[in-house]
């Protein structure tokens, strides 16, 4: 059973119209709504069933009318004075109970208690889906300093806790002798004890205030009352939440008036026996109470052997509530595995010095240990995934590609001819079908021609081939191409241009190998972000050296494009895409740090003889892909940075479709938005789907992107753009990839475009 004190979610008004309820009852999922009069007296209740049985009566049906018309005045309901055990029963019969006062008025509402119900703590929910739940723990660690206070929570914000908690005991009705620290009848630690509190303890004003700065630096707060008395204060301020001390699991006296308060309850069970865990538990469920248990060993430091992380599942069990760990131990790994193991709340000690006075201190993490931990927190988290699914990132696909194996056939073999077992051989690498589908190769008709040494693919096993045809765009379009396949890929379709993707390999050799004649058609370059010596392109490294480097491989890009752009008749301007650097390896670089970096990429841009040709950035992912492993990207993330990049400097760009996508995925930004302040400085598209916040390149449909949507965007905002279909993979077949994309694209890119020129 759980009894709600906030009765807000439930009520609607007698005069309010019958609309109003129903959108009420839809908002709140809570298929019930109890009626009251402008004095907050309860009239009656309102439910799903009820407005149907009203429907099926009347004749004439008009939601504008008072909700008053038509509620149940007939129903069960509660006293608060009444025992839990006399409401329990009744909820076996109806999912509400409304709990009135002795005026009739709604002062609690009783309900079922759902199977591992979570709790919600003000803008925090903490449940099975929930990220962990951080409690940064000041506790008394501000030694009765209110600007030291406010330095710890500073410390807590910058760390990235979520919440910043304190105690606050009342010495005088607390301890026995008054809370006297001088009574030399008092054993040694409680002498110790007292001394400690007696003198570093905020006051009430203080801690208030405290909770103020909180509020005013976006971080919850919250606090242990350690007694009666301390409850009533905090009751005052109106906390969303109470912090249940070890040392209270068993009072409770305490217990009782915490619950009486309606409030979420996290509980820690360190100094408890399981049986005084389990009449807690019973005692503050039978109240209604809605709560977290806490795993928590109670000696200061805890020694690593006595802290017994999987207990955390007999918790979940007893209580069946979400769990979690406070701990006391020293350093942040095992908070760390706490989340591995299930905990949705996290709470350790946080300090300015682990050399002060108190106890407390020494058990604390100093501000960059906490950020470490909450870091690794984190990173846990996104590790866990899912017990029900196994899928392949993006950066395994890369590396299976580049490491695995593919079927390759060893003999030339007309289109109809059965391939046998003996035609079949296994190499590196891994483009084509994976070698375990060998057997349901052999004894199959080719459905093409092949030579000795070609690839099978997926596509030699479907029903149907997608081969290339003419299409027909609103916006000049290509393909991306290498040097070795342009050819090939120039008479199969209707193409506008062709964009060349180099490799660091490329730079070296002779073009006049490649090229005979002109074609025509336009040129766009992708330069390399690898070069040799596995240095990375990036025009905004703090190593001027590195940087330096960079400008020089981009200039001789820009140098192989002007020769390239002999050979392409209607090339006025080819563009260069670059991927422009300013990624991390670790951890994304803070936003206030980012101006320096987009200084460095003018610089590096400035230095750069770009004659004849225009380079355009490419707009990146959050968590772009390197040769198979995974970074931090910086700049050209965010649409607002970009926009304003472009607009202050007179740059255009490459919209990466897939890209941004992501990278509204990962900001809970409108992809709509980023389309249409971004668009305007596209020249050229990339178009390809994306999934999550790291799922790149994939095939059209196979992502999140609304394709009819984003045609309908990309008219308005970059009508003239040029674009081709960058679907990761797409080349191999003879550029299989690209046709299905093109196939699908044509249907949302649907009014036909005459081509004159890209530029």
């Amino acid at each position: 059973m759980i009894i709600e004190k906030d009765v807000s979610q439930y009520i609607t008004y007698a005069h309010e119209p019958i609309s109003a309820a129903l959108e009420k009852i839809i908002n709140t999922r809570g298929r019930i709504i109890f009626v009251a009069n402008t004095s907050g007296i309860l009239e009656g209740l309102f439910t799903n069933g009820d407005f149907l049985r009203w429907v099926a009566k009347e004749k004439t049906i008009s939601i504008d009318q008072p909700v008053s018309n038509i509620i149940n005045r007939d129903f069960i309901y509660a006293s608060p004075k009444d025992d839990p055990e006399k409401i329990k029963p009744l909820l076996e019969k109806i999912l509400f109970v409304p709990i009135i006062d002795e005026k009739h008025r709604l002062v609690a509402v009783a309900r079922r208690r759902n199977p591992g119900e979570g709790i919600k703590i003000g803008n925090f929910s903490i449940n099975e889906d929930s990220p962990a739940f951080v409690i940064a723990e000041i506790g008394n660690n501000h030694n009765g300093n209110l600007e030291t206070a406010k330095k710890l929570i500073d410390a807590a914000v910058q760390a990235g806790a979520d919440c910043a908690k304190f105690q606050m005991r009342n010495l005088e009705s607390l301890y026995h002798n008054g809370g006297d620290p001088n009574d030399e009848k008092e054993n040694l630690c409680s002498q110790y004890t007292l001394d400690l509190l007696s003198r570093f303890q905020l006051t009430k004003e203080e801690m208030f205030l405290a909770f103020d700065y909180c509020e005013q630096k976006q971080i919850l707060p919250l606090c242990t009352p350690w007694d009666i008395e301390s409850l009533k204060s905090l009751e005052e301020y109106k906390l969303p939440a109470y912090k249940v001390a070890s040392a209270d699991l068993t009072n409770h006296d305490l217990l009782i008036e915490l619950a009486s308060t309606g409030k979420p309850l996290i509980c820690s069970t360190g100094m408890s026996t399981e049986q005084e865990i389990i009449e807690s538990v019973k005692l503050i469920t039978d109240l209604g109470a809605k709560y977290v248990l806490l795993l928590c060993n109670s000696t200061y430091p805890s020694p690593f052997r006595d802290i017994n992380l999987n207990y955390l599942d007999r918790l979940k069990e007893i209580g069946n509530c979400p769990v979690g760990y406070s701990g006391h131990e020293r350093g942040i790994n095992v908070a760390i595995a706490a989340v591995g193991r299930g905990a949705k709340v996290v709470e350790k000690h946080i300090t300015l010095n682990r050399n002060s006075e108190g106890n407390d201190h020494r058990v604390s993490l100093l501000p960059q240990e906490f950020k470490m931990m909450i870091d690794g927190i984190r990173q846990v988290e996104q590790s866990l995934g899912s017990a029900k699914s196994r899928h392949l990132s993006q950066g395994e696909m890369i590396n299976r590609v580049s490491l695995s194996k593919s079927l390759m056939i060893n003999c030339d073999l007309k289109k109809g001819k059965t391939i046998r077992n003996e035609m079949i051989t296994v190499k590196s690498p891994g483009q084509g079908l994976q070698p375990n589908r060998k057997r349901d190769l052999i004894g199959t008709r080719a459905k093409r021609n092949f030579n000795s040494g070609d690839l099978f693919y997926p596509s030699d096993l479907d029903e149907e081939k997608i081969v290339a045809r003419n299409y027909h765009f609103k916006r000049p379009w290509g393909l991306p191409v290498r040097y070795h396949d342009f050819k090939e890929i120039v008479g199969l379709s209707n193409l506008d241009l062709l964009e060349f993707h180099l490799s660091y390999k490329d730079l070296e050799i002779d073009i006049n190998d490649f090229f005979d004649r002109e074609y025509e058609l336009d040129l766009v370059v992708h330069s390399p972000e690898l070069f040799a010596g596995d240095h990375t392109l990036d025009l905004c490294s703090e190593d001027e050296q590195y940087r330096q480097q960079s400008i020089m491989e981009l200039q001789r890009v820009v140098e192989i494009t002007r020769d390239l752009k002999t050979f392409f008749k209607k090339s006025n301007k080819p563009l260069i895409i670059t991927n422009i650097g300013g990624f991390t390896s670790d951890f994304p670089r803070h936003p206030h740090d980012k101006l320096k970096y987009y200084d460095l990429l003018l610089k590096s841009l400035n230095a750069i003889d770009s004659d004849g040709v225009e380079i355009l950035p490419q707009t990146m992912p959050p968590f772009p892909w390197h040769f198979g492993g995974q970074r931090y990207h910086n700049l050209f993330v965010e649409c607002e940075e970009i926009e304003k990049f472009c607009s202050q400097y007179g740059y255009r760009v490459c919209l990466d479709t897939s890209h941004s996508k992501l990278a509204s995925n990962h900001s809970n930004g409108s992809f709509k938005e980023f389309i249409s302040r971004v668009g305007p400085f596209a020249a050229h598209l990339h178009i390809a789907d994306a999934k999550g916040v790291d799922g790149e390149g994939l095939q059209i449909g196979e992502g999140d992107i609304d394709f009819s949507a984003l045609a309908s965007d990309l008219n308005a905002a970059a009508p003239r753009a040029s674009f081709i279909p960058e679907i990761w993979q797409g080349h191999e077949n003879k550029g299989e990839g690209f046709w299905a994309a093109l196939e699908k694209l044509e249907n949302a890119f649907e009014t036909p475009f005459h081509y004159n020129t890209i530029q």
